[in-house]
């Protein structure tokens, strides 16, 4: 019984020793294990610091503020709680300039603030001297100088014993209009949402097509036909852009149906009718453009897997990489320059944020197309390359 339970134990030993010397012997098998870790440390340190200077903002950064009747007594609060006030000139509607995102916040305080508040009695039940604060939700510098001035004044008010209110009616001093608050909202969404369903797409064909033929063989059987390989290339990269379109023009369009009930439209007030043809074709050029690179990625990847299996974890870091590139759209204060547009994936990142902002150039929709074009026809030979080596299409 003793020397059963050892030859147990030593088989099952055996097995296990066999099984992770294959695993730890293949570089592969590593990366794959190893890269999504990097990966990640790497790109949420770095969207650490994009949402550090979204929500905090720049230390070198001042915010426009107009503040109109400003007592001393309340600058010195201010000046001292961080929120130092350049000089601003009043612009001639203060509030259209802060609608137009031209002004960060404009701060009404009441003609001779320090007598109003020194005379205010709260037992009185008179209405107590209101500070007006107007701000845009929809701009993320204006949302962040009203969070910083209203925490200030709110602690500036407890210690005057609450003689003063900050937005008595809170609901009226957002400028934001519907346009504003769908664009941001939007904005900070559909990148996300559309990168995903497009990969996701992508992902549930390619390696199936090129992995998947090469594991059963038949991929071999069309390599020794007289087809040109740069034929078999286009016309796989091709025919998968299509089905990956096609899952992707689906996804979309149940996502756009179902807008103004996942955002609750009546709370929210957004409004999807401010977007026209012109958006929607710079849409679906983006679209198509990142689909084909996409699709060429995960083929070229499939390619160099021997099994739909390996080449699913060989596109685990990839995964990784354009899902966590799809969120940066959340925490962009706006859309980086136009050289920003020539980094592939990342362009449509921005183009998608951009087109749902209403903020898009279409010489950035442009570079983004072009640069997706060019990528996709370097990846495309690429593949040609890989189908013409032997070493590659028929290792074991």
């Amino acid at each position: 019984m003793a020397n059963a339970d050892k030859t147990r134990k030593s088989n099952i030993w055996t097995i296990m020793r066999k099984e992770l010397k294959r695993f730890f012997g293949d570089r592969r098998m590593v990366m794959t294990m190893v890269l999504p870790g990097i990966l990640i440390f790497v790109l949420y340190s770095l969207m650490g610091s994009v949402m550090t200077e979204s929500f905090i903002g720049d230390a070198d950064t001042v915010s426009t503020i107009y503040a109109e009747n400003l007592p001393e007594s309340v600058a010195v609060v201010l000046r001292a709680g961080g929120l130092p006030l350049a000089p601003v000139e009043k612009p001639d509607d203060p509030n259209a300039a802060v609608q137009n995102q031209e002004l960060d916040l404009y701060a009404v305080f009441p003609e001779d603030f320090d007598a109003a508040v020194a005379a205010y009695t709260p037992a009185s039940g008179a209405p107590a001297p209101e500070v007006k604060l107007y701000y845009n939700t929809a701009s993320a510098s204006s949302s962040n100088a009203f969070g910083i001035m209203a925490g200030l004044l709110d602690s500036y008010e407890s210690a005057m014993a609450n003689k003063f209110d900050v937005n008595r009616t809170a609901d009226t001093y957002d400028l934001a209009t519907a346009e504003d608050t769908t664009g941001m909202l939007l904005s900070m969404l559909m990148p996300m949402l559309l990168i995903s369903l497009l990969f996701s797409g992508c992902m549930a064909v390619a390696p199936e097509s090129i992995a998947g033929e090469k594991e059963r063989g038949t991929l071999a059987t069309l390599l020794v036909t007289p087809l040109r390989r740069s034929e078999l290339a286009i016309g796989k990269i091709g025919a998968l852009s299509i089905v990956a379109m096609c899952s992707g023009l689906c996804s979309f369009l149940g996502v756009m149906l179902s807008l103004p009930k996942l955002m609750g439209s009546e709370v929210t007030g957004m409004d999807t009718g401010i977007y026209g043809v012109p958006e929607y074709v710079s849409l679906l050029v983006v679209i198509l453009s990142t689909i084909l690179v996409i699709v060429s990625l995960i083929s070229v990847l499939s390619a160099l897997a021997n099994s739909v299996k390996e080449a699913s974890g060989m596109v685990a870091p990839l995964m990784v990489v354009v899902m966590l590139l799809s969120l940066t759209s959340s925490f962009l204060p706006e859309l980086p320059g136009n050289v920003a547009f020539l980094i592939p994936l990342y362009n449509s990142v921005c183009c998608i944020s951009g087109i749902f902002a209403l903020d898009v150039a279409p010489v950035q929709i442009l570079l983004t197309a072009v640069v997706n074009l060019v990528l996709t026809g370097v990846l495309v030979f690429v593949l040609t390359r890989m189908f013409n080596s032997e070493k590659i299409m028929f290792k074991k």
